[in-house]
């Protein structure tokens, strides 16, 4: 349950995931929430609660027409969700590659692209067309997300690193566990903030009002988002680009930070306050630069990624 940022993936019975029900979901069905958590369809989930593979607080689930309650704690085994087909090599889908050595695979992303096989997505992603492209991968960590240590959203673009080994993986997983791995986003917002840079320190959940949707929530995990502000328009609305560097990874975090200040991404049809997309069909949002410690040099290195072309054209027409 976490995009631009990531969740640590159990990978046996006895490291389930567990998740204590928000008050975004309390009242809500069992079924549902299991969905939600172990990001897999109604019907898969009903069928791992139908098997046993589900524990609310500490016994068995009878059912998954069962409402829960704000507090309570949900046990999924990973090893009771219906075996689903793994994901196999597609050279249909495309995707730039900036870097590529025995360890890591740096993929540029294009919009659009979802990052791995989950429910509504079973194919056509960039797992498939990592597997057609590297078959290594296949073995490395989560079959249904071979090699992928962290996320970017569908809509968003840019940089990611994919683990071609184990080892690659382990150590990748490791330093965005503990935000050593640098990342930062190139964004235009609604309107100028007041101070053009600063840190918003805000804990990030599950909203209250819709669960699908994210928030600023005071019971939420910590999270902080550095930005600055690079430039001003007039043109076609008062609007601002801003650099932002995460240091923390928590799913759709820049994007519910700026709009918690007021400042939406232009074009995001979530968090955007309702306001008009202006032309563009997703959010402006491209990971321009990606920074880590190479899992076997030792060395830390830095990849950039030119603005997405679609951003890149809308910008130059609205300046």
């Amino acid at each position: 349950m976490s995009d631009e940022g990531e969740r640590a993936e159990p990978d046996d019975a006895a490291n389930p995931i567990r998740e204590v029900v928000p008050a975004a979901l309390d009242g809500q069905r069992l079924d549902r929430i299991v969905s939600l958590v172990a990001d897999v369809s109604r019907s898969e989930a009903a069928a791992t609660i139908d098997a046993g593979g589900v524990r609310v607080d500490g016994a068995e689930a009878p059912s998954g027409k069962v409402r829960l309650a704000e507090g309570q704690e949900v046990a999924v085994d990973v090893t009771a969700i219906p075996v689903v087909e793994m994901p196999g090599p597609d050279p249909h889908v495309t995707f730039g590659v900036v870097h590529v050595d025995d360890s890591v695979v740096v993929v540029d992303k294009p919009p659009g692209l979802v990052v791995h096989p989950g429910s509504g997505n079973r194919s056509g992603t960039l797992a498939n067309g990592l597997l057609a492209r590297f078959p290594d991968v296949v073995d490395v960590g989560d079959r249904m997300r071979p090699g992928i240590v962290h996320r970017l959203d569908a809509g968003s673009s840019g940089l990611l690193v994919v683990a071609r080994t184990q080892h690659a993986a382990d150590a990748l997983s490791a330093q965005f566990v503990d935000h050593s791995a640098g990342r930062t986003y190139d964004a235009v917002v609604w309107g100028v903030p007041e101070a053009t840079h600063g840190i918003i320190d805000a804990p990030l959940g599950r909203s209250r009002s819709d669960p699908l949707r994210m928030a600023v929530v005071a019971d939420g995990r910590p999270s902080r988002t550095d930005y600055r502000v690079i430039s001003a328009y007039s043109e076609p609305t008062t609007m601002s680009r801003v650099e932002c560097r995460l240091e923390t990874g928590r799913t759709h975090q820049i994007r519910v930070h700026l709009s918690s200040i007021g400042h939406p991404l232009i074009g995001d049809p979530v968090y955007g306050q309702r306001r008009p997309h202006l032309g563009l069909e997703r959010p402006f949002l491209h990971a321009t630069e990606l920074e880590f410690t190479h899992p076997t040099s030792g060395e830390r290195v830095a990849f950039r990624s030119p603005l997405a072309p679609d951003l890149r054209a809308w910008l130059d027409a609205a300046s």
